[in-house]
């Protein structure tokens, strides 16, 4: 809104011009929702159902259990006004920010709810929320994407470019969610991948000599976006700062789906869907492998072999079991729970190695993505 206003404002004071920069939009927005998040996030925690104890987290959820959970749906709503002020979008940015928000809404219906949801219904609807995102990106960027080592574009029909939307927003959302289990992980690592995204889309795609020197397709709205990756980082640090451990709330599925489906997003702006390996690697390694694990025994116990854990089977059918179920057996999922199960690492052990990997991969992976084409 104040992009747009900054205009006719400037005619009153001239320093209002400033708010037709984005930069100025992008520190100014940042600042303020990080401020906000931090005030008024604990004035509004009480209203929140409490955690009701995860069974299969390393310390058996009992650490968790009756903190007030759910608060992506404070944090979200209290981003909004700051996103209307400061992020300038268009009819189709604003339809992809209110899919977002169904998703964040769908999340927090989950924890509220006094039966959680069947794994057919939040599947249904994630799919639901991301089909939307998906039309609703490829309205307001086209089809057109770049990948790795190639300087060739492509111009993708458009059920093709919303299948692969579709993948990559349910593939983060879902990863974002399994990571959500030690205190800061998830909200860390979206907050590292929200930032890198925001410089990738203001300072390379969106800026036009450096894209043409780079033989990447330019975005002129991409700066736009990074405003948004932005503001949002600001809000999720102001959480963050009662999230540390040991954690005061937690952000549940209302928060952890709305940050993974927000970095698919933005993935998706900038043209190229591989980048979600590039600034959510841990992310990935750590939730979505758990949900390639869990989809391998399923699809084996539909085949008529034996998925269970060979800790609950006697030595005969041990000796049985297909042997590639052993192996997946072995490494406990998300493998922040491994980890701390296996390893003995602590929570804060945990935190921190997994964000120095992921501060190591992303401009490695990023030059080598960018450079050898």
């Amino acid at each position: 809104m104040l992009y747009y206003l900054s205009q006719y404002l400037q005619t009153i004071w001239g320093p209002f011009r400033l708010l037709g920069s984005h930069l100025m939009l992008l520190s100014v927005g940042t600042m303020l929702a990080g401020l906000i998040t931090w005030f008024l996030l604990p004035k509004l925690w009480h209203v929140l159902p409490t955690d009701r104890c995860k069974n299969l987290a390393a310390d058996g959820g009992g650490e968790s259990k009756g903190k007030p959970t759910g608060a992506g749906l404070i944090f979200t709503l209290l981003l909004l006004p700051c996103i209307l002020l400061f992020v300038p979008l268009s009819v189709w940015g604003y339809l992809t920010l209110l899919s977002l928000y169904a998703c964040m809404y769908f999340g927090y219906a989950d924890d509220a709810s006094k039966i959680p949801w069947g794994e057919l219904k939040k599947g249904l609807l994630d799919l639901l929320v991301a089909v939307a995102a998906a039309f609703f990106i490829y309205k307001e960027c086209g089809s057109t994407i770049w990948i790795p080592f190639t300087k060739a574009t492509f111009h993708l029909p458009v059920w093709l470019y919303v299948f692969i939307a579709v993948c990559v927003l349910w593939l983060t959302m879902n990863a974002t969610n399994c990571s959500d289990g030690v205190d800061g992980l998830a909200g860390s690592l979206s907050l590292m991948s929200l930032a890198s995204l925001a410089i990738l889309l203001y300072a390379v795609i969106g800026y036009a000599p450096i894209a043409k020197y780079l033989l990447i397709p330019t975005n002129p709205l991409a700066a736009r976006w990074a405003i948004l990756a932005m503001v949002t980082s600001g809000t999720l640090a102001g959480y963050l700062w009662y999230n540390a451990d040991p954690s005061r709330v937690l952000m549940g599925d209302a928060g952890s789906r709305f940050l993974g489906m927000l970095v698919g997003i933005e993935v998706l702006i900038s043209g190229n869907p591989f980048f979600v390996f590039v600034v959510a690697t841990v992310v990935l390694a750590n939730g979505g492998t758990g949900l390639f694990k869990i989809a391998l025994l399923r699809i084996f116990r539909i085949m008529g072999f034996d998925a269970r854990d060979p800790k609950k089977l006697s030595e005969e059918q041990k000796e049985k079991q297909f042997a590639l179920i052993k192996v997946l057996h072995i490494v406990r999922f998300p493998l922040h729970d491994h980890f701390r199960a296996k390893k003995g690492w602590s929570k804060g052990q945990v935190l921190l190695r997994f964000l120095l990997i992921q501060s190591f991969l992303t401009p490695l992976l990023f030059i080598l993505l960018i450079k050898i084409r």
